[in-house]
């Protein structure tokens, strides 16, 4: 029979491989659950795997939807590297986007160039201001960040909700529940005519390699990483656990935010009760898949957002219900997780 054997040391052959098996297992139940839905299993993953890459403008909209992941991503995982559990993302995401909002709001038809750089910081401090909260409660009352910081997602929501159906509500919007839309100075400048694509894909690509440098090549983040896998060690050396936590929760906050700036200021251009689009929860599996590591976060980041088109593509040419997006990202990541087994295990064969 077939047993699992604690490995010697980890195999790093398979720390690099599971998530490449992970991803063939989600295929093969892909096409099973296809042809459970009687759907063309070869159609279904056209959806998801060619219609998102096969023209230059199917890229753009893949840069769009990676760009919020690979932010978020970035920021969790250090977060997750120095063991602090930051399952709230979604909701600094919407803080960001609302500070973000507010201030492309008072931008008028004059308004310069500069404003960009303004809605950007805006949506900065509001992402870290929502982590802050987490980080006060944990720091001085010792909250289990993880409830506090997921319980304060729907206290984002609300105050998206307050706000475009209250006081920023566009008189001229027809009672829709949303603000007006933002003047061109406050809005991302587009890398391509013709494309949604904007400066929001450079930031975050600079981000994952200032992210790099920060946990590979810099003193704090060797402190953040040895506090998250030995916390006595890092305490032994005079590694600060408190200041850890700190910036552990505003680095992703602080990334969380400036994604929901992008977004807001970028393809969707005004507040909505929309915004809210689960990138913060996605963002968690595009972490572990990445490996917690910046340049892995850029791939899976790219992985994920062919997930959300090619569901959005199923919902609308084989009539697949809007879950089957959830139901991908599910199966990749139980799938890493099982596979991620044999780092620590082998399977031996025994009579």
């Amino acid at each position: 029979m077939l047993k699992l054997e604690v490995r010697p040391q980890p195999s790093r052959w398979w720390s690099y491989a599971s998530p490449l098996l992970a991803l063939a297992l989600t295929l093969v139940i892909g096409v099973v659950l296809f042809v459970a839905l009687d759907k063309d299993p070869v159609r279904g993953l056209q959806m998801f795997f060619w219609e998102p890459i096969k023209t230059p403008y199917a890229w753009g909209e893949l840069m769009v939807k990676a760009t919020p992941l690979l932010l978020i991503g970035l920021g969790l995982a250090v977060c997750f590297r120095s063991n602090v559990w930051n399952i709230g993302a979604e909701g600094q995401f919407v803080m960001g986007a609302i500070f973000a909002g507010g201030v492309a709001l008072t931008a008028g038809p004059s308004t310069g160039s500069w404003m960009v750089v303004a809605v950007l910081l805006a949506g900065l401090l509001g992402g870290m201001f929502w982590a802050a909260t987490t980080a006060l409660l944990r720091d001085r009352f010792n909250a289990n960040e993880i409830l506090v910081s997921l319980m304060l997602v729907y206290v984002a929501v609300q105050v998206l909700n307050y706000l475009v159906y209250g006081p920023w509500k566009d008189p001229q919007g027809f009672n829709f529940p949303q603000t007006k839309t933002f003047e061109s100075a406050a809005q991302m400048p587009r890398l391509f005519d013709g494309m949604r694509a904007n400066i929001g894909v450079v930031i975050a690509l600079a981000a994952a390699a200032l992210g790099w440098l920060y946990l590979f090549r810099t003193h704090s983040g060797y402190a953040q990483q040895v506090g998250g896998l030995a916390p006595m060690a890092a305490r032994y050396a005079g590694f600060s656990s408190r200041r850890a936590l700190w910036i552990a929760l505003l680095v992703s906050g602080g990334a969380a935010g400036v994604a929901g700036a992008l977004e807001v200021a970028g393809p969707i251009g005004q507040l909505t009760p929309h915004v809210p689009a689960g990138y913060g929860f996605a963002a968690i599996i595009v972490a572990f898949v990445g490996r917690l590591h910046p340049v892995g976060i850029v791939f899976s980041a790219l992985l994920m957002s062919m997930f959300y088109i090619g569901g959005e593509l199923a919902q609308s040419r084989l009539g697949l219900p809007k879950a089957i997006t959830g139901v991908f990202q599910g199966l990749l990541l139980f799938a890493l997780l099982a596979c991620d087994t044999l780092i620590a295990y082998r399977i031996k064969w025994r009579r």
